[in-house]
């Protein structure tokens, strides 16, 4: 796995709750298992303290991005590294499930889930993913949905650094909002040139 692919794990995360629409899907341990996977160590571990912990991490981990989507860098680069402090990670070297065309296993990094807790596993694979993508791609690869009133993270992978919503159901109702303003417009302008 790509330790980028970890940024996910915040993503994930901070998207648990959608606080402009009161919403907070992060409620139960099943919830708690349900960030992991199906197949994690960390998962088994979960248990009713990992709800207000990891739902603190969660707050930590939106200013990361709310920074970022502000272009305040080093605010949320303190951030992150202050979680990274608290949470530490473990790196493995792992070769399950990748052979190369001999039978050998192609050798590559994990982040270990030997933490005691969940959340002290899914915060520090969150956020060694999200410092790697952030020192690879850049601060301004982070970002928070323009959508009104959806405030998800999302990871900007955009060739250009395009990317200001979430989702492509985001992205369709923020244009649709913009042409439907537009037209309103218009006929305000049409109306008043004929009155």
């Amino acid at each position: 796995m790509e330790l980028a692919s970890y940024a996910d794990y915040a993503v994930r995360l901070v998207n648990t709750e959608e606080p402009d629409r009161g919403t907070d899907t992060l409620t139960t341990v099943d919830a708690v298992r349900a960030l992991f996977g199906p197949s994690s160590r960390g998962a088994s571990l979960a248990e009713e303290a990992d709800l207000p912990r990891l739902r603190a991490v969660r707050t930590r981990l939106r200013g990361v991005f709310e920074a970022a989507a502000e272009g305040d860098e080093i605010r949320g680069v303190d951030l992150l590294n202050s979680l990274m402090v608290e949470y530490p990670v473990s790196p493995l070297v792992s070769g399950h499930d990748y052979l190369d065309e001999a039978g050998r296993p192609r050798w590559h990094l994990h982040l270990a889930d030997n933490a005691a807790t969940a959340t002290a596993n899914f915060t520090a694979v969150a956020c060694m993913g999200l410092a790697i993508h952030l020192t690879e791609l850049g601060a301004d690869r982070l970002g928070i949905c323009q959508a009104a009133p959806c405030r998800n993270a999302y990871l900007d992978t955009s060739t250009n650094r395009s990317r200001r919503y979430c989702s492509d159901r985001c992205a369709t109702r923020a244009n649709v909002a913009a042409y439907r303003a537009r037209k309103r417009e218009e006929a305000a302008r049409t109306a008043i040139g004929q009155a």
